[in-house]
């Protein structure tokens, strides 16, 4: 049955999608709940304390979800809705000839950036199997995009990760999604401190690679997506927490480009079982 919906979403115009899929959004924040408040609570603490600026981000995952099955499916009508303005960051870490570590955080269409990166040649990602098991044939046949390697989120993948990057290509990876205990440091996240990972500055740090942040911002009116970058400043931090410390301030300031669509919803600030507590709730 979800493959049957899916393969009928796809075939909807993008600006359908974006419209039913806001709807869905607004209609599930308008419920109060845990979904709402963790929402809310985590859009204050960046700064976006506003009714309506809660409201658009809800209608933003909406929008984020419905489009996934046309992203996925109808790969090459959805290429040509994406434009970016500063593909010079990406060809002069190209020129280095050094790799490129791209992290890509829960913001805007993350589905799209590695699919437009390809472009610039073959890009690794991570891969977690889906929690339904019905969307199984789906995400195999999207990841079987040429160009796009993908890899289970384990050792494995990350020794094909370090691989990738030593041939001087490129990976991708999600730098805000809480990892497990022993895997992560406490660092501030606009202003409060969240378990971030450690590997993606393993990966930079091991591997001497360029590092960029990137997003596909949605586009209004259904009108395709606009791909953003923040390059790394180097000489990267040897510590752990202090460069965890520098990838996150980079996040922030590429969600601060279209903060409404981040996904504020994130449990971002959870306590992983056996991670140490939170500084801020150390007696």
């Amino acid at each position: 049955m979800l493959v049957v919906l899916f393969r009928f979403l796809a075939k909807l115009p993008l600006p359908a999608l974006h419209g039913i899929g806001k709807l869905a959004g607004c209609t599930v924040y308008a419920w109060p709940g845990r979904y709402r408040k963790r929402l809310q609570t985590n859009a204050r603490q960046a700064g976006y304390t506003d009714a309506a600026f809660a409201r658009a981000s809800a209608g933003q995952a909406g929008a984020m979800i419905l489009e996934t099955p046309k992203v996925w499916l109808q790969n090459e009508e959805c290429l040509k809705m994406v434009r970016s303005d500063d593909d010079a960051v990406v060809h002069e870490a190209l020129a280095e000839n050094r790799g490129i570590l791209y992290l890509t955080p829960h913001l805007g269409c993350f589905e799209i950036t590695a699919r437009y990166l390809i472009q610039h040649g073959p890009i690794t990602v991570m891969f977690r199997p889906p929690r339904l098991t019905g969307l199984g044939p789906i995400m195999e046949q999207a990841r079987n995009t040429s160009g796009l390697n993908a890899v289970p989120a384990n050792m494995q993948g990350v020794r094909e990760f370090v691989r990738a990057l030593k041939r001087g290509e490129a990976v991708g990876m999600l730098p805000d999604q809480v990892p497990g205990s022993g895997d992560g440091v406490w660092a501030p996240f606009f202003n409060k401190p969240a378990y971030t990972m450690t590997l993606a500055g393993k990966l930079a740090l091991q591997t001497g690679v360029a590092v960029i942040l990137t997003a596909g911002e949605r586009l209004s009116a259904g009108k395709g997506w606009r791909i953003h970058y923040v390059r790394l400043a180097e000489p990267l931090p040897r510590d752990p927490q202090a460069l965890a410390t520098h990838i996150n301030s980079a996040m922030e300031t590429l969600i601060r480009r279209f903060p409404e669509q981040y996904l504020w919803s994130y449990n971002r600030y959870k306590v992983p079982a056996g991670a140490p507590p939170r500084p801020a709730d150390t007696p």
